[in-house]
C-alpha cells in the first residue's frame, strides 16, 4: 500500500508533468499562429500606415477612381421585401456585394440602393413599374481595395436597418475576429515565457510598464477631451 508520501510525489509529478505540457503546447501554438497571422498583421499595419497618412501621392486612390453610369432592363419580381426586390434586381443585373440602405426611400421615386464591396461601390436607381434600372459603378485601384479591407465590415456603426447580408462580408468579420483572438492568444502565451526567464523578468517589467503607462495616458486624454 503506497505510504501518503509516495501519493503526494505522484501527485507532484503528474501536476508537473502537466505543466511541462502546457509549457510546451505554449510554445508551439505561439509559434505556429504567429506564422500564421503574420501576414494579416502586416497588411493591417501596412494599411493603418494608408489610413495614418492620406496625403501620401504612390497611395492615392479617390482621385484615380473609374465612374461609369450605364441603363439596364429587369423584369419586376412580386417580391414585398425591400431586400428579396434587391436581390432579384442584382441578380439581373449581374451585382454582387453588400447591400447599404438609404436613409429613406423616396415615396414616389425610383427604388434606390448600393452595393460595396472591396473596391467596388455600385449605385443603383431602379424604376419597378418600367423595369430599368441605372447603375453607377465607381471602382477603385489595388490602393482603394487595400484602404477599404482595414475598415470593411459590411454594416454601418449604429445603423439598424443594415445588415450584413454577404456571405463573404461575413467570412472576412469572423476572420478578423479570429486575428483577434489570435493575438491575444499569442500575447497571454508570452506573459508566460517571458515569466519562465528569470533573467529577463526585471527588463520585461519595464517594458510592460511602459506600455501600460502609455495605453492608460491615450485612454485618459480621450477621455478627458470627450
Amino acid at each position: 500500500m503506497p505510504s501518503l508520501r509516495e501519493d503526494g510525489m505522484a501527485g507532484e509529478r503528474r501536476t508537473r508533468g502537466a505543466f511541462d505540457s502546457f509549457l510546451v503546447w505554449n510554445r508551439r501554438v505561439h509559434y505556429y499562429l504567429g506564422l500564421y497571422l503574420l501576414f494579416f498583421i502586416w497588411l493591417f499595419a501596412f494599411t493603418g500606415l494608408l489610413l495614418n497618412h492620406p496625403r501620401w501621392q504612390f497611395a492615392q486612390f479617390w482621385p484615380n477612381r473609374i465612374q461609369s453610369t450605364t441603363e439596364h432592363t429587369f423584369e419586376s419580381a412580386t417580391t414585398v421585401a425591400d431586400i428579396d426586390r434587391a436581390r432579384d434586381v442584382m441578380r439581373q443585373l449581374g451585382i454582387d456585394g453588400e447591400v447599404q440602405w438609404p436613409a429613406m426611400q423616396p415615396p414616389n421615386g425610383p427604388f434606390t440602393f448600393q452595393v460595396s464591396r472591396p473596391g467596388l461601390v455600385v449605385d443603383v436607381k431602379a424604376d419597378l413599374r418600367a423595369g430599368r434600372a441605372t447603375v453607377q459603378r465607381t471602382q477603385l485601384n489595388a490602393w482603394g481595395v487595400m484602404h477599404v479591407l482595414h475598415t470593411f465590415t459590411g454594416t454601418p456603426a449604429a445603423d439598424s436597418r443594415n445588415r450584413r447580408d454577404w456571405t463573404l462580408t461575413t467570412i472576412w468579420a469572423l476572420s478578423m475576429d479570429a486575428v483577434a483572438v489570435g493575438l491575444i492568444v499569442m500575447v497571454f502565451g508570452s506573459y508566460v515565457m517571458w515569466f519562465r526567464l528569470g533573467t529577463k523578468r526585471l527588463g520585461g517589467i519595464v517594458a510592460l510598464a511602459l506600455g501600460f503607462i502609455s495605453c492608460g495616458a491615450f485612454l485618459g486624454a480621450l477621455r478627458w477631451l470627450l
